[in-house]
C-alpha cells in the first residue's frame, strides 16, 4: 500500500523499475532520454520503451520515424484525395467542421484514415459520420482515461475537481 512515497525528480529515475512505476509527462520522459542521451523520437509509450531498455541494459530497435507531412491543396474539396501519411492538419479540420458542424474532432478512426490515405475528404466525412462504439482512449492518453472514468464515478463534478483528483493521482505510484 502506498504509505506518501514521494514521486522521483526526472532527473532522479536511475532503473526500469522506478521508472515504470510512476506516470510521466512526455516533456519528463524527453528530459530522461536526453540525460541517458537516447533518442527523445516518439510517443509516450515508445520513450517509456526505450528508456526503459537503457536502465535494463537490453538493447532497443531504434526509434521509428513516420514521415507525416501535409499534402493536402490549398483548396480542399469533397473529390480532394487523401494521401499516405498526411498530418490531421489545422486545415483539414476546418474543412470538416465546415462540413459536420463544430462538434468534429479527429477521434482515433478518422486520425487513422487520415494517416493511411487513400481516401477522398467525402469518404472521411462518411467515416465520420458512421457511428462507432465509444472506446476507451488509447494508452499515452492517460489524462483522458482518468478523467472519462472519474466524471462517470462523479456526475455533475467539475472539471477543477476532476484536475485536482488527477494530480493526487499521478504523484501516486501506479501499483497503490
Amino acid at each position: 500500500m502506498w504509505e506518501g512515497e514521494r514521486r522521483p525528480r526526472p532527473a532522479d529515475v536511475a532503473d526500469e523499475q522506478t521508472l515504470l512505476r510512476w506516470y510521466w509527462l512526455k516533456s519528463e520522459l524527453v528530459e530522461m532520454a536526453r540525460r541517458a542521451h537516447l533518442s527523445t523520437a516518439g510517443g509516450k509509450i515508445e520513450l517509456t520503451q526505450r528508456i526503459a531498455a537503457h536502465f535494463a541494459g537490453r538493447e532497443m530497435a531504434p526509434a521509428t520515424r513516420v514521415d507525416r507531412t501535409d499534402k493536402l491543396p490549398a483548396a480542399l474539396t469533397g473529390d480532394t484525395l487523401i494521401q499516405p501519411g498526411q498530418r490531421c492538419t489545422q486545415a483539414l479540420r476546418q474543412w470538416m467542421r465546415d462540413r459536420v458542424g463544430s462538434s468534429f474532432t479527429f477521434d482515433a478512426a478518422t486520425r487513422s484514415a487520415v494517416a493511411a490515405g487513400g481516401l477522398t475528404l467525402n469518404d472521411l466525412e462518411t467515416l465520420w459520420r458512421q457511428p462507432r462504439p465509444i472506446t476507451e482512449p488509447a494508452e499515452q492518453f492517460e489524462l483522458n482515461r482518468f478523467s472519462r472514468s472519474w466524471h462517470h464515478g462523479h456526475p455533475g463534478g467539475s472539471h477543477a475537481d476532476m484536475l485536482a483528483a488527477w494530480k493526487t493521482h499521478r504523484s501516486r505510484p501506479r501499483d497503490w
